[in-house]
């Protein structure tokens, strides 16, 4: 008797379903209600890099860049827009999702990208969009009353171009992490200059040549070892006013570029930082950019009494150059 009365009662929702299917109880079919709620999404694979490790990605104001994501779901009718990093609100009108393709943000900044459909929104982890201040809203040696200086191709013709833009850096991004090892922090001129904003130029393939680096050194301890290999940036950008304050600094340093980090690591793990973690990186250096050709660049190692403590010069000028200092 009871199976009788619930199939009774299933044909009877059945009826009313295929009557006015969506309307049933007040709710739609359950097919329907999956097709249309948000999906979840992250940054494909391909969007860290070559290292897997870099999390930021850099776009001109406006510009359409591609932002490759694996959606967990339908996408059908998702909507994107950018939330300023430590925001919560969006900071411009929603736009239809097409493939990979997305437009950046007007304005300067650190961004993350927000998903929404009907009504729903979820925030994309794992990768920051930031956008750059034009090279050209620099006016004279000055960028929006920060000191930058100027760069020789501004003067004399034939020198490396300046870089496409600037990061403009808030104190809210000064710990923003542009790779798995690196924050903006590292890269912040060493010019005391205390006004804000502040500017820096940094270019990807650098990111990704430290994290190769560091990712070599791990592979030497072994995939058994829990190593936490320390880091220290001495130098990362330099705006051209202060590389020339710069003691034994090159004129055209490729510090002014974004291309160019001062590191500090301990290659061997023993908690200090010394000559032969210096040559160890030196040899990691060699052998990442034989791995990826279109990372080779400078390599100076310092070891001298000059200086306080060991480092590493690592850059992505295009071309390989070597010293010791």
């Amino acid at each position: 008797m009871l199976v009788t009365l619930v199939l009774a009662v299933m044909a009877v929702m059945g009826a009313m379903q295929f009557r006015d299917p969506g309307t049933a109880f007040g709710a739609r079919p359950f097919g329907t209600f999956l097709a249309r709620s948000l999906p979840g999404a992250q940054p494909s694979a391909s969007a860290f890099g070559p290292s897997g490790e870099v999390l930021v990605r850099f776009a001109m104001p406006g510009e359409v860049v591609q932002y490759p994501l694996d959606v967990h779901g339908d996408p059908t009718a998702l909507q994107y827009s950018w939330v300023r990093a430590g925001d919560t609100i969006p900071a411009g009108p929603s736009l239809p999702l097409v493939g990979a393709a997305v437009k950046a943000p007007s304005r300067p900044g650190f961004y993350e990208l927000e998903l929404g459909r009907e009504g729903k929104r979820r925030i994309v982890q794992g990768l920051t969009l930031a956008v750059l201040v034009p090279f050209d809203k620099k006016q004279g040696t000055m960028l929006n009353g920060y000191r930058i200086g100027t760069y020789l191709a501004e003067t004399i013709a034939g020198n490396q171009d300046p870089p496409d833009g600037f990061l403009e850096i808030t104190p809210r991004d000064v710990d923003v992490r542009i790779s798995k090892h690196l924050r903006i922090s590292d890269f912040l001129t060493h010019d005391n200059q205390q006004t804000w904003p502040r500017y820096v130029a940094i270019n990807p393939l650098l990111l990704d040549k430290i994290e190769l680096v560091i990712s070599e050194i791990t592979r030497w301890h072994g995939s058994e070892a829990r190593v936490n290999l320390a880091l220290d940036v001495k130098s990362g950008f330099r705006a051209p006013d202060y590389n020339r304050q710069v003691r034994q600094a090159a004129r055209d340093s490729q510090h002014q570029y974004g291309d160019a980090a001062d590191v500090a690591i301990d290659a061997n793990g023993d908690g200090a930082f010394s000559a032969m973690d210096s040559r160890m990186v030196g040899l990691a250096v060699e052998i990442v950019e034989l791995k990826h050709p279109h990372l080779v660049g400078g390599l100076g190692i310092y070891t001298s009494g000059h200086t306080r403590t060991t480092y590493v010069h690592i850059d992505a000028r295009g071309k390989r150059a070597r010293w010791r200092g």
